[in-house]
């Protein structure tokens, strides 16, 4: 078995509909050491990242910590937004967040399925920094949830998750957060 340690990335400096690529804000910095504390004891381990400044940035503390060099991985990047509008990335991601993955669109069911893929993939142990819906992506293939949201995990989170290259299956869960902390 793989153990994949799925951390939601730190709070962002902007909102998903007012910049296409945030940085993390200063409590969003200040949640990635505190991660990164928590975390320090069970590795070092591999790192990976999503492309997203926000989750690079999360991933800078404990990759510090163990001395390793974190792996970009285009496979645990966020959801597709179907246009770049930041005027409508915002109301359609609210829209989608209550629906089940076969109410939505062939592109973002396609992503779906490059997420799963990309964690079946890894086959050592590591920490795999990412976003809220990758994350009920996982936690969805983990425990047979068709929703696009599962669970409300909280930035900095973290979600354990045991692979056998085949399947999902969901070890441990921060606890849920509220849904203004999600958006």
């Amino acid at each position: 078995m793989t153990k994949l340690v799925l951390v939601r990335h730190g709070e962002a400096a902007a909102g998903w509909g007012d910049d296409h690529d945030p940085g993390l804000s200063e409590l969003g910095q200040q949640q990635a050491r505190e991660v990164a504390a928590g975390l320090a004891p069970s590795g070092p381990l591999p790192i990976v990242t999503s492309p997203m400044r926000r989750c690079r940035e999360t991933a800078i503390p404990l990759a510090e910590t163990w001395g390793v060099t974190p792996s970009v991985v285009d496979g645990v990047g966020e959801i597709k937004a179907p246009d770049h509008d930041l005027a409508t990335r915002g109301p359609w991601l609210a829209s989608v967040l209550d629906k089940r993955w076969t109410d939505l669109p062939a592109e973002q069911r396609a992503w779906r399925d490059d997420v799963l893929a990309s964690l079946l993939s890894f086959r050592d142990d590591c920490v795999v920094v990412t976003h809220f819906v990758a994350i009920n992506v996982a936690i969805g293939a983990a425990t047979a949830d068709g929703r696009v949201v599962c669970r409300r995990v909280g930035n900095c989170s973290t979600t354990v998750i045991d692979s056998d290259g085949e399947s999902l299956m969901l070890l441990d869960a921060s606890p849920e957060v509220s849904l203004t902390e999600v958006l």
